[in-house]
C-alpha cells in the first residue's frame, strides 16, 4: 500500500479533504464558510501532488522537517497577527470593510494556492495578511459587543489545538479512509448549510442576525448555531489531525523543502477556521444570556 501501509494516503483513496472556516452571523456570515469550506475541497489536490514528488535529490537543497514547518507556520501566523491589527489598533473605523477584504481576498488566494503545483511564499504570506484583516475586523466587531471573547476564543483554539495534537501523538486519532469519508460528507454539508443560510439573510427572508443559527434548537432552548458551532469545531479539530498526518508524511518520506511552505499553509487555514468558529460560538452563547 503507498505511503508505508496507510490507506488513507494511498494514491487511489486519499482524497479532497483539508480545510474549512467561517466568519461571524451577521452581514457576511456564509462568506466565511465559503472561503474555508471551499479551501477544504481545493487544497488537499495540493497536498496530493506534494506527496506524489519524489524523494529530494542532489539538485534539492533538503527536505522537509518539523522544523521547517513550524518556523514557516509560526511566520503566517505572525503575519495574520500583523494583519488583524490594522483593522483592531491602526483604522479601527474601517474595520467592517476591511473585514470584506479580507474575506474576499483571502478567499481568491486561498484558492490560488490550493490549485497552485508549487508553493509561493509569497502568495501564501499575501494570503495570511488578508485573513489577519478579516480576523481583525470580526474580532474587533464582537468585542464591542462582548468584550473578553476576543481572548477566550484565543484560548478555546490554543485548548483545541492542544488537545489535537496529545490524541494525534498518542495515536488515540487518525484520518483512517472511514474518518475522512464522513469529514468529505460532513465538510460539504456544512458548507451547503451555510451557502443556504447566507442567501436566506442576504434576501431579507431571516432577520435574525445569525440567520438560521438563532433558531430554537427542536423545541430547547438552545440556539441551533451552538449545536452547529460544536459540531463546525469537530469538523475544524479533525481537520488539524489531517493536517498532522500530512506533515508526518511529508517528513518521513523526504518531501522537498519547498513544501514545508504547504503545510504552514494548511495549518493557518485549519487555525483561522477554528479561532473563528470558536470565537461566533461564543457570540452566540453570550448573545443568550
Amino acid at each position: 500500500m503507498a505511503l508505508g501501509g496507510n490507506p488513507v494516503f494511498n494514491g487511489k483513496t486519499f482524497r479532497s479533504a483539508t480545510r474549512g472556516n467561517q466568519t461571524a452571523g451577521f452581514g457576511t456570515a456564509g462568506m466565511g464558510t465559503a472561503t474555508y469550506a471551499g479551501q477544504a475541497m481545493a487544497n488537499q489536490h495540493q497536498l496530493e501532488h506534494m506527496y506524489n514528488q519524489p524523494s529530494a535529490g542532489p539538485a534539492q537543497t533538503g527536505r522537509m522537517t518539523f522544523d521547517d514547518v513550524i518556523v514557516k507556520t509560526l511566520l503566517c501566523l505572525g503575519v495574520v497577527l500583523v494583519g488583524a491589527a490594522i483593522p483592531a489598533f491602526v483604522v479601527p473605523g474601517l474595520a467592517l470593510p476591511l473585514m470584506v477584504i479580507g474575506a474576499l481576498g483571502g478567499f481568491v488566494l486561498g484558492l490560488v494556492n490550493s490549485f497552485k503545483r508549487e508553493p509561493s511564499p509569497a502568495l501564501i504570506l499575501a494570503y495570511a495578511a488578508l485573513e489577519g484583516l478579516f480576523v481583525g475586523g470580526i474580532t474587533m466587531f464582537l468585542e464591542s459587543m462582548f468584550p473578553g471573547i476576543a481572548m477566550q476564543a484565543v484560548l478555546g483554539t490554543l485548548v483545541v489545538f492542544g488537545v489535537t495534537l496529545a490524541l494525534f501523538k498518542s495515536g488515540k486519532v487518525r484520518a483512517t479512509p472511514r474518518a475522512m469519508k464522513f469529514f468529505m460528507i460532513a465538510i460539504i454539508s456544512y458548507m451547503a448549510f451555510s451557502l443556504v443560510n447566507l442567501g436566506l439573510m442576504v434576501f431579507g427572508l431571516n432577520d435574525d442576525p445569525w440567520g438560521l443559527r438563532g433558531a430554537d434548537f427542536l423545541g430547547t432552548g438552545i440556539p441551533f448555531g451552538v449545536v452547529i458551532g460544536i459540531f463546525a469545531i469537530g469538523l475544524a479539530a479533525f481537520s488539524l489531525i489531517i493536517d498532522f498526518t500530512s506533515i508526518s508524511e511529508g517528513v518521513r518520506h523526504g518531501a522537498p523543502q519547498k513544501y514545508s511552505w504547504t503545510a504552514a499553509f494548511g495549518l493557518t487555514v485549519t487555525l483561522v477556521w477554528l479561532y473563528v468558529e470558536i470565537l461566533r460560538l461564543l457570540a452566540i452563547l453570550r448573545g443568550d444570556d
